[in-house]
């Protein structure tokens, strides 16, 4: 669509990747602006600020990583981020806190908690598996987690889920 939508335009010197694009000479304003109106209408966003771009590739990465690898990772999350996108943890931590008014580390609770509630319900892991797949170092710190951002244990949440399934199940 986006590659389509360059084209139409007549751009034809871009790479086009998964949620970047890559021009080789700059865009005329008026074109450049009907290119951000046609983003617009298929969902997307035109970003051209550094800052905003790398705070956009955080947050791919801590995605990616959470809930598209079945496998837990062997290195520590801020050394994984580094490596990905070749900075040094502090610096993406700054950009990230100074551009978006939170941190790192609160994306990738709020991401590895909706990981557990998706597991949990799947009900294909036990809360050990699930710790492990997701790097923490024990379920007691995963359920202290999962409480402290949800107000319930992992098991309360289990409870919570069955119930609404038995309700659908009886419809």
């Amino acid at each position: 669509m986006v590659k389509d939508e360059l084209e139409r335009l007549g751009v034809i010197d871009a790479d086009v990747d998964i949620g970047e694009v890559k021009l080789k000479k700059d865009m005329p304003k008026a074109q450049k602006k009907e290119f951000n109106t046609a983003l617009k209408k298929i969902g997307l966003l035109l970003i051209e600020d550094k800052r905003s771009i790398l705070v956009e590739k955080i947050k791919h990465v801590v995605i990616k990583a959470i809930h598209y690898t079945d496998k837990a990772l062997k290195v520590k999350f801020s050394d994984h981020l580094s490596r990905t996108l070749q900075y040094s943890y502090t610096y993406l931590s700054n950009i990230f806190s100074k551009t978006t008014g939170s941190t790192i580390e609160k994306l990738v609770i709020k991401h590895k908690i909706e990981k557990v509630k998706e597991l949990i319900i799947y009900d294909e892991l036990t809360l050990t598996e699930i710790a492990y797949r997701l790097s923490y170092s024990s379920v007691a710190h995963l359920s202290n987690q999962f409480k402290k951002v949800t107000g319930l244990t992992p098991t309360s949440f289990k409870r919570l889920e069955d119930k609404r399934r038995d309700g659908i199940e009886n419809v």
